[in-house]
């Protein structure tokens, strides 16, 4: 029996020092700069938004946080230096739906998002607004419904490019809304935006960052966002969910942070903590409002949790929508 005491004081102290040393260790990161790659250019949306972010993790942490810009391949190049980098805490992702969500279904990359990855937390979601040409003949998004469904592929609806998110959460719309449009791809939002001003195109779903200036001068006409909340960015325009009467219409891109599978876990969690905190603070909030987008923190399970359903759900909509990229 003294034998059993003595061992179960032994491992008693052993779990003590354990998990004493794993709070020391939490504590003490980061000591060194952290590497945040970026697998955009600069100016894009998942950039600013990381950058932003980084700014208030720097402050929180007092350790530099920097950004690194590593576009090409719709993402891929970027995301595969961060999962093949040391999972020390020390090399983050900009992540975001394009080369985590999407592209795994569409073509084969060099990584597996669900496996390669360990998420931190979501930073922002990107909704998407319908726009149309001041003159095109629906007063509401129910009236455009109604139009579209009466003369099956008469209309042109524009896109950033085939597979991009603008491409499927239009075809997302399209099939729940039933309706049969010709789809027009373009290199870019601006071009395609730059077509439905000009009466070039019907209509086209892209990006509230995009549209949001061009709605508020006139340029374009709304019938409705993306998600099923309001956007921040156009409080007064509703969701298509409610104006087109497709109650189970939400969708938007994503954008968060995330780390090399196998970093510590008390590192994932610390950084989760204060981008949590970051992101209530009303500045950044207004910041990310500026930008078009809608801020958002998540816990690493609701991360993984999310990624894992937005995966599957791009995936269906390709095999739907009969998506492939030559």
């Amino acid at each position: 029996m003294r034998i059993l005491a003595a061992l179960a004081a032994r491992f008693s102290v052993f779990l003590i020092s354990f998990f004493a040393a794993g709070a020391a260790l939490a504590q003490a990161y980061p000591n060194r700069p952290v590497r945040v790659v970026v697998p955009w250019p600069p100016g894009q949306a998942t950039d600013i938004a990381a950058r932003v972010v980084a700014q208030k993790l720097q402050e929180s942490f007092s350790q530099a946080f920097v950004i690194e810009n590593k576009p090409g391949a719709g993402g891929a190049i970027g995301s595969d230096i961060v999962a093949k980098s040391p999972a020390d805490g020390y090399t983050l992702l900009a992540a975001s739906s394009g080369p985590l969500s999407i592209m795994p279904n569409l073509q084969k990359i060099p990584y597996d998002p669900l496996k390669d990855f360990a998420p931190v937390s979501m930073v922002a979601v990107t909704p998407f607004a319908l726009v149309t040409h001041p003159s095109f003949p629906a007063a509401n998004a129910k009236e455009f419904v109604a139009l579209l469904r009466a003369n099956p592929g008469k209309y042109t609806f524009a896109t950033s490019g085939t597979g991009a998110t603008a491409h499927l959460v239009t075809e997302l719309f399209n099939a729940m809304a039933q309706v049969q449009a010709r789809h027009v791809p373009y290199k870019g939002s601006a071009p395609a935006l730059a077509d439905v001003m000009n009466g070039e195109i019907g209509y086209a779903i892209e990006t509230v960052a995009a549209t949001a200036s061009h709605i508020k001068s006139g340029r374009v006409k709304t019938f409705g966002v993306s998600t099923a909340r309001r956007s921040a960015a156009l409080p007064d325009v509703p969701p298509l969910a409610e104006s087109a009467g497709l109650p189970q219409y939400d969708i938007a891109g994503w954008i968060g942070y995330a780390a090399p599978a196998g970093t510590p876990h008390e590192f994932v969690v610390r950084l989760s903590g204060e981008i949590r905190k970051a992101l209530a603070n009303d500045d950044l909030k207004e910041r990310m409002v500026s930008l078009g987008l809608d801020a958002v923190s998540t816990t690493p399970e609701e991360m993984a949790a999310y990624m894992r359903r937005e995966q599957d759900r791009y995936g269906e909509i390709i095999r739907n929508a009969n998506i492939r990229i030559e």
